[in-house]
């Protein structure tokens, strides 16, 4: 059973309300600090947690306090607080190794997010804008925080981590620059990277900063609805400021369902199964001429199979449904074609898992010339069992015309062939 988390933010995410979330979730702010020392700013900051009141809620805050060092202050800050410094000291810091690249993955999106902003490599940026101390605090401690918890890793090793989408937030906020629109531009750029749904809660104050952003951004694998899930407990990290609604994130932590389980485990025993789109619409007023162009316009754009079958309309009309399989990342197009080549106004998408066979391309020499025959077998290469041979269609047309033979003839010889 996978360990999976939520992050609900109706009030938007901040570095130090998802480290919040996660003391409130029991994750000891000493051990935080014990392996945030590690990285060597330990005479930089203090960390501190403590319960607080959001609009009659209790809640966990946790504040990053800077330790002013007046006289090299200036120095000390913009020596070299810039990506490949933070990724020294990250590497450097001997932290668990999932924590480690979950660090190094969020402080990348960040500064990717930042140059292009400002218009400079990822290398160059200086973390004068998030607060370098800040940000590190924030981004290694909830990358700590996480795995801690024990939340599981997906096949590419980020967390199980899903998020709702963000709240806009306006207004302006004081920066280095003066003032700025709300959402900042590295926060926007940062949406604008994952594709990240948004809307607008009617607050106008900075809900999302690029800290809380970067983390959610890297670390999260699907914005939207919670995942079905066995809740199991929920943290609660506060925010700063006061809003009209209890400004609190909140991380619900949970086990995935048997019913998710039992798709992710199909998949992980057997790797001939796999996720498939399929589309459908019914047409009823629609030159048949026009179907044939639509299954070429469909196969052109990545249509894995089209089918149609003759079905009964309103009006006692004659009509035809539809159907076009297609990988998930071919739909859109598929789609673009129905709506372009037919007269539908409307088209159903389910997504569905379907059982394939391995297979390969061989070719075979007949008397007439090479066929391509695919091979489709089950099992592993130890104990394959051959299931299904089949001559290409398209090369025993060719040579039955050209030989003037029967189609059926030259298959024929094609499967003899490849049997002895």
């Amino acid at each position: 059973m996978s360990k999976i988390a939520y992050l609900q933010c109706p009030t938007g995410i901040s570095g130090d309300m998802c480290l919040g979330t996660l003391v409130s979730l029991g994750v000891p702010v000493e051990y935080l600090v014990t392996k945030l020392n590690g990285l060597g700013i330990a005479q930089e900051y203090n960390l501190r947690a403590e319960l607080v009141q959001r609009n009659g809620q209790q809640a966990t805050k946790v504040d990053v306090d800077l330790v002013q060092h007046h006289h090299h202050h200036d120095q000390e800050h913009h020596h070299a607080r810039h990506l490949p410094e933070i990724e020294r000291m990250i590497l450097q810091a001997g932290l668990p190794a999932r924590a480690e690249a979950w660090s190094l993955a969020v402080f990348r999106q960040l500064a990717v997010a930042e140059g292009a902003v400002h218009g400079i490599a990822p290398e160059k940026v200086h973390f004068h804008e998030v607060g370098a101390v800040d940000a590190i605090v924030d981004i290694v401690g909830t990358c700590l925080g996480l795995d801690w918890l024990g939340i599981d890793s997906d096949g590419a090793g980020f967390p199980l981590l899903y998020c709702s989408p963000f709240p806009t937030g306006g207004g302006t906020v004081r920066a280095a620059h003066g003032q700025m629109a709300v959402p900042v531009p590295a926060v926007l750029k940062l949406w604008e990277m994952r594709g990240c749904p948004v809307y607008s809660n009617g607050i106008e104050k900075e809900l999302v900063t690029p800290t809380g952003a970067a983390i959610a951004t890297t670390l999260v694998r699907e914005f939207g609805n919670p995942p079905a899930m066995t809740l199991k407990q929920v943290g609660l990290g506060a925010g700063t400021i006061n809003l009209p609604i209890p400004n609190i994130l909140r991380l619900w932590l949970g086990e995935s369902t048997s019913l998710q389980r039992d798709i992710t485990k199909s998949q992980e025993d057997s790797p001939t199964l796999e996720t498939i789109s399929v589309l459908e619409t019914q047409i009823d007023d629609l030159n048949p001429q026009a179907i044939g162009y639509v299954f070429e316009a469909l196969f052109a754009v990545g249509a894995v199979d089209v089918f149609t079958q003759a079905i009964g309309m309103k009006k006692s009309r004659p009509g035809i449904l539809l159907t076009v399989i297609c990988h998930p990342e071919n739909l859109a197009s598929c789609e673009a074609v129905l709506f372009r080549e037919t007269t539908t106004l409307g088209i159903r998408r389910t997504t569905q898992q379907r059982a394939i066979l391995q297979r390969e391309i061989q070719q075979v020499e007949t008397q007439y010339g090479t066929v391509r025959i695919k091979v489709a077998w089950q099992g592993e290469a130890a104990e394959k069992s051959i299931t299904n041979v089949q001559p290409e269609y398209e090369d025993c047309a060719e040579l039955a015309r050209k030989h003037n033979l029967p189609w059926r003839e030259i298959h024929r010889l094609a499967l003899e062939s490849w049997y002895s």
